[in-house]
């Protein structure tokens, strides 16, 4: 007779009402038990091993465990399906887990089953960005790890997430760029450390401990897939050390010098001939030496595999465990390293002492975590479980977030807001129109529940739908279809786009366009309409849709990203004005014609009018494009008026220094020169509109033209709510060494002399520092 599992639960309840316990369904109860070390109750033996001992130091501990292992037990340690010991108490320890915008099954420690179906997912990373709001980046990454938590105490779960992604989106094409904060290396680094202390801050104020542990990602110059056949297993990354140490870095170092990240992961990619998992400058120098990590390093999944077979940069299986190991690497994701650690060992190319130190780091962490603490129901986020996942919070704030960065990107009179009241009929147009899975982009959970833009709008007004293509490829679209809806409308909603079949991880993209037929679709729906035409575009990536912003006819564009399971329902809060947009786009929106003539694989972000190569991201791009970095509309109107900013600085000089002698360009950044050097920006905005909003304000920087320096670069950012009429006063503080310096072309910090142009909100001021 076959049993279901409705017969195992009648049983088990049969059980328990009995009071017996059958071993038989010892795994049906352990489902729900979390893994940990250190189980004392129900080996009192092991209260005797000092490394599980909770109340000395985590340094004691480690080091007591790993003297107790052989060699053969520490190899299992250095994988990320890791070993169990079990006459020490140890289990198998799944490392891998996700949580890039909500807890993730993408990786094996994590499953969604009774009693946690699913769990909050947040808008896609991109959008979030969009927000400018650190606040709540942070707060997200709280709620992700209180669900992670409670799914752990259940055994659904680990305790350590490889996210965020914090590479910069420095390429429109870059399939992955969904997942980063943007191309800006300011609001990335402030993302990365927002996002990390919300993860891994304890409650109880704890330094040491943590809640769950973080892991920035993917270190460093990472930012091509698959790109005409290029992969990102065997790219070689061509980078000045210039644009290495002014863009590509800031994130990382930012990361664990200011997030004290538990863990970073080196990526695929090789970077000016060394691979990053294998440059013991990258890991052991940069990381573990200059910013000094408390934490471990990890692969990317099977790296040192790649490094071997993909880049054939070692002769040997053994050589590549043995390059990445004496690198800085303390974990691989995969089983590389178990396979042919010992035969490193064993051919001398690797000392048991960098085994026992990468195993430390690891340890460590788990320690840190509380693994080794016994039952983590009896400590401090024993009472999670499933009632604190998914919550009617958690879900609203997964629909907050996506108001929040939800972009107007242009608006008529007359169009925006829609009034609710008035329209009796509109018509919802669109292969995004009525999607769910496309709304959380990748590295996604299973979340709580969708609802889809199609859902949202028609729940304040009745609606009429046509798909208008099959799927997103849109090779054939339903014109005649879409038209006749649109015809009779009395406002039309176009829900259009990508989704995870046109640009994701290991696919970028060739065109930055709408795909196949969507814009035509656009365009002869737009002829027949009668009321205003609203163009919505999910995507993780820029869309050249000059041929929209071009067309009377469509009287507003939105920008929605992949907003996550509760997308349908904000972008109705947006368009019928319940929400006023306030989100800014945190990558520049290009023409196709830059994706047309500039190769995705040329890593340098400064232009090159020899060759016509126009730079990267606005911080240096000098070509067209189709919207800025930091657009975004509002419903509102705010207007800035400067209440304070100097018009001087000037830089103590010693008496013998050479700038007192000779004309400087530019001085070291550096301590004795400007230490504690600042000054402060006063701004004061007033909402003259008719509706209550927020509003982001920048505060840029254009330095003087020498070292190649950007020609505007984000110094912070602020925002401010305020209802009609109202006034704030926006305040920033200005380090001078740390933000009017400029890297030149060897890295080196250095502060430009003369004349700087702040650019405060749409105000611009004159800042001349000097000697």
């Amino acid at each position: 007779m076959a049993f279901s599992s409705n017969h195992y639960s009648v049983f088990l309840c049969f059980f328990h009402i009995l009071g017996f316990i059958f071993s038989s369904f010892k795994p049906v109860l352990a489902q729900n038990s979390p893994v940990f070390a250190c189980d004392i109750t129900s080996n009192p033996g092991l209260a005797n091993l000092t490394f599980c001992d909770a109340s000395l130091t985590v340094e004691n501990r480690v080091n007591d465990l790993v003297q107790r292992l052989t060699l053969a037990e520490k190899i299992g340690f250095l994988v990320s399906g890791a070993g169990a010991v079990s006459r020490l108490g140890i289990p198998k320890y799944e490392w891998w887990s996700e949580a890039l915008h909500g807890v993730s099954n993408t990786g094996p420690g994590v499953r969604f089953t009774s009693p946690v179906p699913g769990a909050t997912s947040f808008p896609q990373v991109i959008l979030t960005a969009a927000s400018f709001n650190v606040t709540l980046f942070e707060t997200i990454g709280k709620v992700v790890s209180t669900e992670a938590r409670a799914m752990y105490n259940v055994g659904l779960a680990g305790l350590t997430y490889w996210s965020p992604n914090i590479n910069i989106f420095r390429d429109p094409r870059w399939g992955r760029g969904q997942e980063t904060p943007g191309e800006d290396p300011t609001l990335t680094s402030k993302y990365g450390v927002a996002y990390v202390r919300g993860l891994q801050q304890r409650d109880d104020s704890s330094k040491d401990k943590l809640k769950v542990a973080a892991c920035c990602k993917h270190y460093t110059a990472y930012d091509v897939d698959n790109w005409k056949g290029i992969e990102r297993y065997n790219f070689n990354v061509v980078v000045t050390q210039q644009d290495l140490d002014d863009t590509f870095q800031p994130p990382f170092k930012s990361c664990v010098l200011e997030g004290d990240v538990a863990s970073v992961m080196c990526s695929y990619n090789q970077v000016n001939g060394k691979p990053t998992c294998g440059d013991p400058d990258l890991l052991a120098g940069i990381i573990r030496g200059e910013w000094k990590l408390n934490g471990y390093i990890v692969t990317d999944c099977d790296s040192l595999e790649v490094i071997y077979n993909k880049q054939h940069y070692t002769k040997t299986p053994e050589e590549s465990a043995a390059l990445g190991l004496n690198s800085g690497v303390d974990l691989n994701c995969g089983s590389w390293l178990s396979q042919y650690t010992q035969g490193a060992v064993n051919q001398k190319l690797v000392n048991e002492s960098v085994i026992d130190r990468a195993i430390s780091n690891n340890f460590a962490m788990l320690m840190r975590l509380g693994f080794f603490d016994g039952n983590p129901r009896n400590q401090i986020y024993g009472n999670l479980g499933p009632k604190d996942v998914c919550t009617p919070e958690n879900q609203e704030l997964a629909r907050e977030a996506a108001r929040q960065g939800i972009v107007l990107l242009q608006n008529t009179a007359g169009s925006l807001p829609l009034i609710p009241t008035a329209i009796k009929s509109l018509a919802v147009i669109g292969p995004n129109a009525n999607v769910t899975v496309t709304m959380i982009g990748n590295y996604a959970g299973t979340p709580c529940k969708y609802t889809t833009p199609l859902q949202g709008l028609t729940a304040s007004v009745a609606t009429v739908y046509k798909p208008g293509c099959a799927d997103v490829s849109c090779s054939t679209a339903q014109i005649d279809d879409a038209k006749q809806i649109a015809s009779t409308a009395d406002a039309v909603v176009l829900v259009m786009g990508s989704d995870q079949s046109i640009e994701r991880e290991s696919l970028d993209r060739i065109n930055i366009t709408l795909p196949g037929q969507q814009s035509a679709l656009v365009a002869e729906v737009a002829k027949v309409a009668k009321g205003p035409v609203i163009l919505v575009i999910m995507s993780g990536g820029g869309m050249d849709v000059q041929f929209a912003i071009d067309n009377p006819k469509i009287t507003s564009i939105l920008w929605v990203g992949f907003p996550g399971e509760a997308g349908g329902a904000a972008l109705a809060d947006v368009i019928f004005g319940y929400y006023n947009p306030s989100g800014r786009l945190p990558i520049t929106w290009y023409p196709q014609s830059y994706a047309d003539v500039v190769p995705m694989t040329i890593m340098n972000m400064r232009p090159d009018p020899a060759t016509n190569y126009p730079g990267r991201t606005y911080r240096f791009y000098t070509g067209p494009t189709v919207f800025p970095f930091g657009h975004g509309l509002s419903y509102s109107q705010f207007k800035h008026h400067l209440d304070q900013a100097p018009e001087f600085v000037s830089i103590p000089l010693e008496e013998r220094h050479t700038c007192r002698s000779t004309k400087c360009k530019s001085i070291d950044a550096v301590e004795q020169s400007c230490g504690n050097l600042g000054f402060n920006i006063h701004l004061r905005v007033k909402n003259v509109g008719k509706i209550s909003g927020s509003h982001t304000v920048f505060l840029f920087t254009s330095p003087p033209s020498v070292h190649n320096a950007p020609k505007k670069h984000l110094l912070g950012f602020e925002k401010v709510h305020l209802t009609p009429k109202g006034e704030g006063v926006v305040k920033f503080n200005v380090d001078v060494c740390k933000h009017l310096s400029v890297h030149d072309g060897l890295g080196n910090r250095k502060v430009a002399l003369g004349p700087h142009v702040l650019h405060i909100g749409d105000l611009k001021h004159s800042l001349t520092v000097r000697i």
